[in-house]
């Protein structure tokens, strides 16, 4: 979520349309629509809108906390960075964060930039991305990689998930849920013991599926 997206629920919200919208920031039409499509904002239409509608410019241009995270109560994970379809081949994407996939550890910040896919991204329009570290998914997913995270993916078994724990801290491993517990489980040319969770171990939350990856060696 960013521009486009707060700009749609700007619209929403305060029940106005386009040509509404283009008059307060005092631009024609097509701008709003080239804005809606990608196209940056200049600084003075910006403050128009926000000084108007009470607005700050996170809420215009923030893909975390703007307009449209905040109307949908959706707020990415830390250091996360949402994509999205520009209808070209590829689309650049700034990864903003580190998962392991070994250990449990806190995310760690990294940044980067990597084409993806237009249409994997349209297929999974509030995926976000993270850099790859450590090794006991290393049979599928090499050390380095960049790999798309869906939220709104529901693990199967045999999915590779990217999970946090009651102390925040993140693991990608396969995913397995029986009757009474959970098992996260490497898959690795190493010997990684399963992580195992009962009823009583706290919660395990999913942070998303993996839908897609791209080794560190393609992206040089």
């Amino acid at each position: 979520m960013g521009l486009p997206e707060n700009i749609d629920a700007l619209l929403v919200k305060f029940d106005i349309n386009q040509d509404a919208l283009a008059r307060v920031a005092g631009v024609a039409p097509s701008s709003v629509t080239r804005w809606r499509n990608g196209a940056q904002m200049r600084r003075e239409p910006l403050e128009k809108i926000c000084d108007y509608f009470g607005l700050t410019e996170d809420d215009m241009l923030s893909s975390s906390v703007g307009l449209a995270a905040k109307e949908h109560g959706y707020v990415l994970p830390k250091g996360a960075m949402p994509v999205y379809s520009s209808g070209e081949a590829t689309v650049p994407l700034l990864t903003l964060g580190r998962v392991h996939a070994g250990a449990l550890t806190d995310e760690e910040g990294v940044e980067r930039r990597v084409e993806v896919p237009a249409s994997i991204c349209s297929r999974h329009p509030r995926a976000f991305a993270l850099v790859v570290e450590g090794g006991c998914m290393n049979r599928v997913i090499p050390e380095g990689s960049h790999v798309l995270v869906d939220p709104d993916r529901e693990p199967q078994n045999g999915s590779i998930v990217v999970v946090e724990t009651e102390g925040y801290q993140a693991v990608m491993r396969r995913w397995y849920r029986g009757s009474s517990t959970l098992m996260l489980t490497a898959d690795s040319y190493e010997k990684h013991e399963d992580m195992v969770f009962g009823m009583d171990d706290g919660p395990v939350r999913v942070v998303g599926t993996v839908v897609w990856f791209q080794p560190s060696k393609e992206m040089e």
